[in-house]
């Protein structure tokens, strides 16, 4: 099946189970008649004798008609929708007075221009978890309150971090948090497996080091990058190493500056449009190497395009040092 989806001030897209189409209107020199009951010449019979005339009566023309084009699915409303109302925890107040919507699975199809699949897995990729019915983002600093609470059991059990018992996490932290809490945790920082009738969950240790520097990262403009990196690795559980790729797309790093700065620049916080994501990328720095501008821009690539071709339409190459960088294709206000 295919639906059609967009508000009044959005540009309409067709989707179907899993992918998304821009729809343009395109005009032919060809004019096309609508006629009922046309036979096509497949199904009229080989028998030469028994042809007739056959009188069709033409109901209508078109000079157009819709072109579709596979497109990037247009998430990033959906995020911004859960942001409203992030869920607290169980004992905030606040959510049981909060005036904001929440969006079933039906709320976010009729409203986010995606395929019923693109959006499930978006959901999946931002953490959101679904509570009584209704798909939520948990607040950061609960989210963190979470992990806290399963490190410090996994550091003081000594469980191995690529076996940590589900059933034991549970019967341990449920008096502090709802059980579903915990499991959404779980499943969120690690990857669920049966191990003899039993389920256990292998952390991940990216994901965990990503979380614990994003701590460290929110509460400050701007990080002396040595400061940051010694303060982050002791934070982080015992056996986890802690290294700067795991903050792509999270974190930028100032090489120019003396010492080293980090500061924090989210992917998810810059435009959706291709152009406009550019003009904010070359307003924070004016010249990038393709190795730090890439976690910025591979979401905006189409089937099949890739990073160098995106730069090669919206920048403009040069040398700098022996290092190749990127520059704005126009002057940046």
């Amino acid at each position: 099946s295919l639906v059609i989806r967009g508000e009044k001030d959005e540009q309409v897209v067709l989707c179907s189970k899993d992918k998304t189409y821009e729809m343009k209107i395109a005009d032919t020199s060809n004019m096309l008649l609508f006629i009922p009951g046309c036979k096509t010449p497949e199904q009229l019979s080989a028998d030469h004798a028994s042809c007739n005339i056959i009188h069709s009566e033409i109901a209508g023309f078109s000079n157009n008609y819709w072109e579709l084009r596979r497109c990037r699915p247009k998430l990033k409303k959906l995020r911004k929708l859960l942001m409203e109302d992030p869920y607290e925890g169980p004992d905030n107040h606040k959510d049981q007075i909060s005036t904001f919507s929440k969006y079933t699975t039906e709320d976010l199809l009729s409203l986010i221009q995606a395929s019923e699949e693109e959006i499930l897995h978006h959901l999946q990729a931002i953490d959101a978890c679904k509570i009584e019915g209704y798909w939520r983002i948990l607040q950061f600093d609960y989210q963190m309150k979470l992990l806290n609470h399963v490190t410090q059991l996994i550091d003081s059990e000594s469980w191995s971090l690529s076996k940590v018992p589900l059933l034991t996490c549970l019967e341990e932290l449920g008096s502090l948090e709802p059980k579903e809490m915990i499991e959404h945790t779980l499943l969120s920082y690690g990857r669920k497996y049966i191990d003899n009738g039993e389920v256990y969950f292998e952390m991940c240790e990216d994901k965990i080091c990503r979380a614990l520097g994003h701590m460290l990262l929110q509460n400050a403009v701007k990080f002396n990058l040595s400061d940051f990196q010694e303060v982050w690795q002791q934070s982080v559980p015992e056996g986890m190493t802690t290294r700067l790729d795991q903050l792509k797309g999270l974190a930028l790093v100032d090489k120019s500056s003396r010492p080293e700065t980090i500061f924090l620049l989210k992917v998810e916080d810059l435009p959706e449009d291709n152009q406009e994501r550019f003009n904010t990328l070359f307003s924070i720095r004016e010249k990038w190497t393709e190795m730090d501008i890439t976690p910025y821009i591979e979401d905006l690539c189409a089937e099949k395009q890739t990073v160098g071709a995106l730069l090669t339409k919206y920048a403009r190459s040069s040398m700098q040092n022996g290092v190749k960088v990127y520059n704005s294709r126009r002057p940046i206000s």
